[in-house]
């Protein structure tokens, strides 16, 4: 833990890490705190409005049985499962078992379509898979895809070839020894849209929560404190949120709040915090934005800490946050692949609008270029966080090239551009690929592109991210239609429906834009970059 005080430069000196030679999530973040005294983890809401309270009993108890399941179904250490499931009491039962027993969980996304699914359990062979209804409907039409899947795990109703989730856990065992993996053990894989090609599956290994704690603490303001009361709208697919909020405020013994809206809503989620008396939340800057627009407030609602990343406030979204919750909303940097290395906590140094921050302690972050030789200060180059780190990731799973392209000169690249000051403060400047940033979520446009060419209508598409006032970024499709086709709205309405289906409903083009040609190199690449200048 960080030790309380204003002085960045002598806490950022004076860390240490102190990473075990064996380490494993789910002994850290509930083993401990499962001590027979019923100590709350968890409070989930459901869609009615009814609550549910969860221990670290409960939890120990629920994942050491489902342990049992997935080792007597015949899964081995290393072997994977994927988890398609929202904020849910099931969520966090189905990776605490599988990080027990030595495997490594797939987060997955409720949003993903069939063709984003498919890829991910695919590429991970992902021998088993937790869901629920909704899941099941999308995993029936690509199953005959997963030769590797053997498992479905149910909760709710399925068919023949899945298994109850909560019969099985209660026909199980609840001994079980948790496997005493290293702190360098694979646990997770989190895929992450790239701008070539599939995305990459981001391998972690257990060490990655404790990679994860210094940049929660401080930004958090020296979490935890008593009293503190964890929830993020934020989906715990993504690492933000089982990373930034789940397992780090559980690692602390610090309650969960669990509650996944299907859309945000502003007055929604003022009154959840009033009601179960959040006190530290990691609200992305979209909902924030949304806060905003809404003009809302609530005198129930009493945070101690804020904290939100992915794009950048600004000095109004500032005021307005200080102005309406009493406190700073301290902006964090971050990616999947090596997460939360930048922040900001005012105690510690002025927060600056625009700024990302200061590097967090244990983290050597520094500007390069392609080669990873450091630039001066003042200059723009690569983000890039030097390696080792617990908080990197191991590998890209399964693709050796890319994951030696992602290292150079000792660092790992971002591929973020942004450059430092003087003062030791980091500015994003732009991705130095065509990543587009919307609400927080960072998409691909390769996998878009590729979805967008299967309609019968298109021709060839190219994908870019345009601006947005609420989104930072939306999701723009240029399209040349095949011969016999028309552009219209109904057209450009169909096509949308179908990346919704097939990909996923985040990553579908807000805007559709048809054309008789795209832009092109002599090679034959789309050039972007003069599609994101016609806006």
């Amino acid at each position: 833990m960080l030790t309380e005080t204003s002085d960045y430069d002598e806490l950022y000196r004076n860390f240490r890490w102190q990473v075990p030679e064996h380490f494993n999530i789910a002994t850290a973040a509930c083993d401990r705190h499962a001590d027979g005294s019923g100590r709350l983890a968890l409070t989930f809401i459901d869609e009615n409005g009814g609550v549910r309270k969860v221990s670290f009993d409960e939890m120990q108890a629920w994942s050491r049985r489902y342990a049992n399941v997935l080792t007597e179904d015949g899964l081995k250490r290393g072997d994977r499962v994927g988890v398609f499931l929202s904020q849910s009491v099931e969520l966090p039962v189905a990776h605490l078992a599988a990080f027990r027993a030595g495997l490594v969980s797939v987060p997955l996304f409720t949003l993903f379509g069939e063709e984003a699914l498919a890829f991910r359990l695919a590429n991970s062979n992902a021998k088993a898979v937790v869901t629920d209804e909704g899941g099941y409907a999308k995993l029936k039409a690509i199953r005959d895809r997963l030769p590797a899947l053997q498992h479905i795990y149910m909760i709710g109703t399925g068919d023949v070839s899945t298994v109850s989730f909560w019969d099985a856990i209660e026909g199980a065992s609840e001994e079980f020894e948790t496997v005493a993996t290293r702190a360098d053990d694979p646990a997770i894989i989190i895929y992450t849209s790239g701008t070539t090609g599939n995305p990459k599956g981001a391998l972690h290994a257990h060490r990655v929560l404790l990679g994860h704690l210094p940049n929660v603490e401080m930004a958090h303001d020296f979490f935890p404190k008593p009293d503190d009361v964890m929830w993020t709208p934020a989906d715990w697919a993504w690492i933000g949120g089982l990373f930034d909020a789940l397992f780090p405020a559980w690692y602390h013994g610090v309650p969960m709040v669990g509650y996944r809206a299907k859309k945000f809503d502003s007055v929604e989620a003022m009154q959840l915090m009033a009601d179960h008396k959040v006190r530290n939340v990691f609200l992305p800057p979209t909902a924030l934005k949304l806060m905003r627009q809404a003009n809302v407030s609530h005198p129930g609602v009493r945070l101690r800490s804020i904290f939100t990343g992915g794009e950048s406030l600004g000095g109004e979204l500032l005021d307005w946050v200080r102005n309406t919750f009493g406190v700073e909303a301290h902006e964090i940097y971050g990616q999947t692949e090596c997460n939360l290395v930048v922040g900001n906590n005012v105690k510690l140094f002025p927060i600056l609008p625009g700024s990302m921050g200061k590097a967090t302690p244990g983290f050597d972050v520094r500007i390069v270029d392609e080669t990873g030789r450091e630039l001066p200060n003042g200059t723009t180059g690569i983000i890039g966080v030097r390696a080792p780190n617990p908080c990197m990731m191991l590998e890209y799973w399964g693709n050796p090239e890319a994951t030696a392209k992602k290292y150079a000169g000792g660092f790992l690249l971002t591929g973020d551009l942004g450059r430092r000051d003087d003062d030791g403060y980091f500015w994003y400047m732009s991705r130095e690929d065509d990543v587009i940033t919307s609400a927080g979520y960072r998409i691909g446009p390769a996998e878009i592109e590729d979805t967008l060419i299967r309609h019968p209508a298109v021709a060839m598409a190219a994908v870019v991210g345009v601006p947005d006032p609420i989104r930072t970024e939306s999701v723009k499709a240029w399209i040349v239609l095949r011969p016999g086709f028309a552009g219209s709205d109904a057209l450009a309405r169909d096509i949308q429906d179908f990346v919704k289906v097939k990909l996923a409903a985040h990553e579908y083009p807000r805007l559709v834009q048809f054309a008789d040609s795209l832009p092109m190199t002599a090679t034959g690449k789309v050039l972007r970059r003069e599609l994101r200048a016609l806006g």
